[in-house]
């Protein structure tokens, strides 16, 4: 009873919100709820649905599980009859025998079951993560831009990795071990009940008391088990920003602070731990205290009757109820491991719902065409756009440009120049106006094939882990080696990657870091080149570039102004003098519009800029 008091104990001291607000707290409670159950149902629904992926193998185990309880059953009925025969004064050796070879031989079949039960179930599970990953990963790469910027990288790492694990226990051993406890413990009450009904009646007694810790248990088990994986995705994001920022930190001598920031997040975690461990260290002595009372209640009752002389119980019976108490409590034991595995697995279970069940911002249109090419016409017909509510980041914008034209945007940091790129590629969905490629409205063609034919080179170029042949290709099967050199050559590339030990096949380390940025940028424009696109935009790709790769790189971007379409942002004005149009921008709005010369006749905000960096430069 102490140990049921501390349950208790435990369960009303949880840490929990003050109540300022009654009535308030009352209703945001209800709500809570309600949106808690909601979420229950779709997890449920969720893991029933990967489960019917590997449905014939489940009910092959569940089936073999029936055969592994039946056998359960019958050895206590062993047990017993060896005892009756032996307290006999004369000994039936040949029954004995009997009885030991039948035992022997379930002994072996259940061996032999358990073992291709968990080859079975640990196929199926393997399986099941596996489709359970693709998907979830397959969902973050469609999300948009946006919806991935608001998410910690670390958040959605855990997401893929550690909470898709917590349900492969689930898969591989809980579901089935789980239903095999619960058909034992039904098997155990029916054969005791065969057998006798007063003393199962008397065994029994002890069930509402289990039936009380259970209940609590499984209250607190839940709420336990999100904090767990609260505190899991906190650390594996602080551990993530933490590793990528490292030069910074060092850099302004923040170790202690990140360290210690870091120690919060572990600590919480840790404490998360601790309470879970405690729960879990109070619910199975408490069993166990209820087992021992109902062993003890066992020979209570059948010594009181042989003393009483009302009935002889013999030796067997008592034996064959001890066997079945045994049976009956352990399974209730395995139980609350169990159920500590599958409120891991449900608590996993609930965040990867939240993020298949996430819905993207950029979806494509039910008429959505698909296109072989594009001539590279653009329009922006009174265009506003903003990231957050109405904070305006670009303000009625309009500009046409023509096929095959070549365009820069040049203005302050924040007017907008990166923004209209962005948009252009569909990575966000303007409020207002319309954009035109080829007098088609961009929602009306779809995202995938939009993409394909505009390349993007950035001033932050991205270098996946492997070869530098595979980071121009990007796997893409259609992309050959002859392809790949051919634009290598077409932007000076080669005159890098040659000078490499293992020239294509040299590796690539994690974001390219064993290459400059001004060799990035040229394996960068490579990489657009070689998937041949009819729009190119540049994004401040020509800054940050070192001394001997500067003409390499302008070099390239004449030979790439005769590809098609080209849409250029960049600060340094020298590398856009030839462009057909540059248009201005300042605080969102288009102020000026021309060539070149155009703009420096005009003697206005162009021509500050051109001014101050001529007069840097002199």
């Amino acid at each position: 009873m102490i140990l049921v008091i501390m349950l208790l104990f435990v369960l009303l001291f949880m840490p929990s919100k003050p109540n300022t607000n009654h009535f308030k707290k009352n209703e945001v409670n209800n709500s809570n709820n309600n949106k808690n159950k909601k979420i229950e149902k779709g997890v449920y629904k969720l893991l029933l649905k990967y489960t019917r992926l590997e449905l014939n193998k489940f009910i092959i185990a569940f089936v073999v599980m029936i055969l592994a309880v039946g056998m359960n059953l019958i050895t206590p009925l062993l047990l017993g009859d060896a005892v009756t025969i032996l307290s006999k004064e004369v000994i039936d050796i040949k029954k004995i025998i009997i009885i030991i070879v039948l035992y022997i031989i379930i002994l072996i079949i259940a061996c032999i079951i358990q073992y291709y039960q968990s080859i079975i179930l640990a196929k199926a599970g393997d399986k099941i993560i596996y489709q359970m990953r693709e998907d979830v990963f397959t969902k973050l790469e469609c999300l948009s831009i946006h919806q991935l910027n608001e998410t910690p990288v670390g958040k959605l790492v855990t997401r893929v990795t550690s909470d898709t694990n917590a349900l492969n226990d689930m898969y591989t051993s809980t579901i089935v071990n789980l239903i095999k406890n619960v058909l034992t413990i039904v098997g155990v009450i029916i054969s005791m009940f065969l057998i006798n009904v007063k003393l199962t009646l008397w065994v029994l007694i002890t069930t509402p008391i289990v039936g009380i810790l259970s209940y609590i248990f499984r209250k607190l088990a839940r709420k336990i088990y999100r904090k767990v994986r609260h505190g899991i995705t906190s650390v594996n994001t602080s551990l993530s920003e933490n590793i990528s920022g490292v030069k910074l930190t060092q850099i302004f001598n923040q170790e202690q602070k990140q360290i210690q920031s870091f120690k919060k997040v572990n600590d919480d975690l840790e404490k998360s731990y601790s309470k879970q461990i405690l729960l879990f260290g109070i619910f199975r002595p408490s069993i166990y205290a209820v087992y021992v009372l109902t062993i003890v209640l066992l020979f209570y009752v059948a010594g009181k009757d042989i003393i009483d002389s009302n009935f002889v119980l013999e030796s067997g019976l008592i034996v064959i109820f001890y066997s079945y108490i045994e049976k009956l409590f352990t399974p209730i034991q395995n139980l609350a491991e169990q159920f500590n595995v599958l409120q891991s697995a449900l608590a996993a279970g609930e965040r990867i719902y939240d993020v298949l069940n996430i819905k993207s911002e950029l979806e494509d249109a039910e008429d959505a065409i698909e296109i072989d090419h594009l001539d590279g016409e653009i329009e922006f017909k009174n265009v506003w756009f903003a990231y957050v509510g109405e904070d305006w980041i670009l303000k009625d914008v309009s500009f046409k440009v023509k096929a095959k034209e070549n365009v820069a945007f040049v203005g302050a940091t924040g007017s907008g120049k990166t923004t209209i790129l962005s948009l252009i590629v569909r990575n966000y969905d303007i409020q207002k106006g319309q954009i035109f490629i080829d007098g088609l409205d961009i929602k009306k063609y779809q995202i995938a094939s939009l993409r394909k034919h505009i390349g993007q080179m950035l001033q932050d170029v991205f270098l996946f882990s492997g070869t530098v042949e595979s980071n121009i290709t990007l796997r893409s099967e259609e992309i050959t080696s002859d392809i790949v050199k051919e634009a290598c050559r077409f932007v000076n590339a080669d005159k890098v990657i040659d000078k490499l030990p293992n020239k294509y096949n040299e590796i690539v380390r994690e974001r390219g870091k064993n290459f400059s940025s001004g060799e990035r940028q040229l394996i960068s424009f490579a990489r657009v080149v070689s998937h041949k696109p009819n729009i190119m935009i540049l994004d401040e790709a020509t800054s940050n570039i070192d001394t001997e790769t500067e003409a390499l790189i302008q070099d390239s971007l004449k030979k790439m102004m005769n590809i098609g379409t080209m849409l250029i942002v960049a600060h340094r004005l020298s590398t856009i003098q030839h462009c057909d149009k540059i248009i201005v921008l300042k605080k969102g709005k288009i102020i000026e519009s021309g060539t070149h010369l155009e703009l420096l006749d005009k003697r206005g905000h162009y021509y500050n800029l051109y001014q101050l960096q001529y007069e840097k430069k002199n």
